[in-house]
């Protein structure tokens, strides 16, 4: 060979080398990012963990701090509060009455018929009327008077253009914080969900609705003033007596459930007719040092308006579930270029909605195409791998099963400490030697809408209880449940008039 041969050769030899040690150092370079990519998620995962032994210290620290909120008013993140239900429908109501259900930045006026001697609802019906955005910094008096007037003209349609001439009783659902001085009356602690009307903080809402319905030719007095969990916990009574406790879980959460009237120690020689009371608890406030906080749970909370406060409901909450997501999607962006060019949009907070993590978590097609699309569409992705998108499934997995476990474990310390969880107690879980029937309303969307949420939750139960214990305890979803409770117990509470 000769010497411009040998040159050839080398030169040859030289450039594929350098090709293959290229392709060598990309191969080892896009290896090195996957296996951050693997280490990020896998860290989120154990730290996300919510073993067995985990999930019972969470339910002995919610009843521990059940018991504090009892026991005095701030001795607990807890509030316990009271509700002044101490009657709960029981079928022999009959009539018809009307409930508002004020959620929110949306009102919802309900009619509901009652047959009375057992049968039940007959019928009801519901509107929803989404309130004007201007209307939720506005005053007391714009914001009731807008309500006096969608009930108004709910009422007209429904009595054919009349409005009843004698005083009829309203079941008002008002899912805002309030200290409750009555059954019928309440005043605002303080807003959330977006209102700031200062002129209604400290006022009894109640009577606010009374005036503007009476000054809008509305005779109609408030019977019941209920938030949400109460007015489920009355309709899933009504239709199960075995029904002990209620829960929320949508955007926000909470619960409530029937306590025994000589159990409310900070009240002491308090009386009631049946011996019981409902209590409210404000769930969303609970915290543990055994729940499971990761390093994006204390981000968030340290972004949000109300830093150290509602703990409980940023971990099992729909408004927090796809936050969450996207912000371990936003790390896993930085450390790596799975997502292309989209680090900037991944990083705006709550761009990510959790029914948008829902349905990319249940995305059962071969090729995840539903995931592809909603992750173009939302974070401007595009041209995902196969393997990023199920990097996405399993971060959405986590956070789900998180939440619901933790979500049954506070369902399983309500019941611990009202003695149904089975291991006996002041009333106890067992009857004739066999676990009690048990039944637990449940309304909103993750439980009842979001599929996974759903079997991680009942797994847990069945997890935290044992197979015998967890079949007798009920899962029940009440649909309406928050606004037809509120007309079921205004009928309760005048018919006692």
């Amino acid at each position: 060979m000769g010497r411009v041969g040998l040159g050839v050769a080398v030169g040859c030899a030289v450039v594929t080398c350098a090709i293959a040690a290229a392709l060598v150092g990309r191969r080892a370079r896009s290896w090195w990012r996957w296996a951050r990519v693997v280490g990020v998620v896998g860290q989120f995962e154990e730290d996300c963990a919510t073993p067995v032994w985990k999930l019972r210290q969470v339910v002995d620290a919610m009843v521990v701090e059940m018991h504090a909120g009892l026991a005095s008013d701030g001795g607990s993140k807890l509030k316990m509060l009271l509700t002044f239900v101490d009657t709960l429908p029981d079928g022999n109501e009959d009539g018809i009455y009307y409930a508002l259900d004020l959620r929110g930045t949306s009102c919802r006026v309900l009619k509901v018929q009652l047959g009375g001697s057992g049968s039940k609802i007959i019928n009801h019906k519901v509107e929803q009327q989404q309130i004007p955005e201007e209307l939720v910094s506005s005053t007391s008096e714009e914001l009731f008077d807008f309500i006096a007037l969608t009930i108004k003209e709910f009422i007209e349609r429904e009595e054919n253009g009349r409005v009843p001439g004698s005083k009829k009783e309203l079941g008002f659902t008002f899912s805002f914080p309030i200290r409750q001085l009555s059954v019928s009356s309440g005043v605002l602690i303080k807003w959330t969900k977006g209102f700031t009307i200062e002129d209604v903080v400290g006022k009894d809402v109640s009577q606010c609705l009374e005036e503007a319905m009476s000054k809008n030719g509305l005779h109609m007095q408030v019977a019941a003033l209920v938030n949400d969990p109460v007015g489920t916990l009355a309709v899933g009574h009504y239709d199960d007596a075995d029904t002990v406790a209620a829960v929320i879980i949508g955007d926000g959460t909470n619960a409530c459930y029937i306590e025994r009237s000589d159990a409310i120690i900070k009240y002491q020689g308090l009386l009631t007719d049946s011996g019981f009371m409902i209590v409210n608890m404000e769930w969303g406030n609970f915290w543990s040092s055994h729940l499971p906080r990761t390093s994006y749970d204390i981000a968030l909370d340290d972004e949000s308006p109300n830093q150290n406060d509602q703990g409980y409901e940023k971990m099992i909450s729909g408004m927090y579930l796809g936050e969450i997501v996207r912000r371990v999607l936003h790390r896993i962006a930085e450390v790596s270029d799975i997502f292309g060019d989209s680090a900037h949009h991944i990083s705006v907070p709550f761009i990510l909605r959790t029914p948008l993590m829902a349905a990319m978590h249940e995305d059962d097609s071969p090729d995840l195409r539903e995931v592809g699309r909603i992750l173009e569409e939302s974070l401007q992705t595009s041209g995902l791998s196969l393997k990023a998108k199920m990097i996405v499934v399993r971060v959405c997995d986590i956070v789900t099963r998180r939440a619901a476990r933790l979500a049954a474990a506070g369902i399983i310390g309500i019941l611990k400490k009202i003695g149904r969880d089975g291991s006996g107690g002041v009333a106890s879980g067992r009857t004739k030697g066999k676990p009690r029937r048990t039944v637990v309303a449940i309304e909103r969307g993750l439980y009842t809408n979001y599929s996974m949420f759903r079997v991680y939750m009942n797994e847990a139960i069945t997890d935290i209880l044992g197979e015998e214990i967890a079949q007798n305890v009920v899962l029940r979803v009440s649909e309406d449940g928050a606004g037809i409770g509120a007309a079921l117990l205004a009928a309760a509470y005048s018919s006692k008039r």
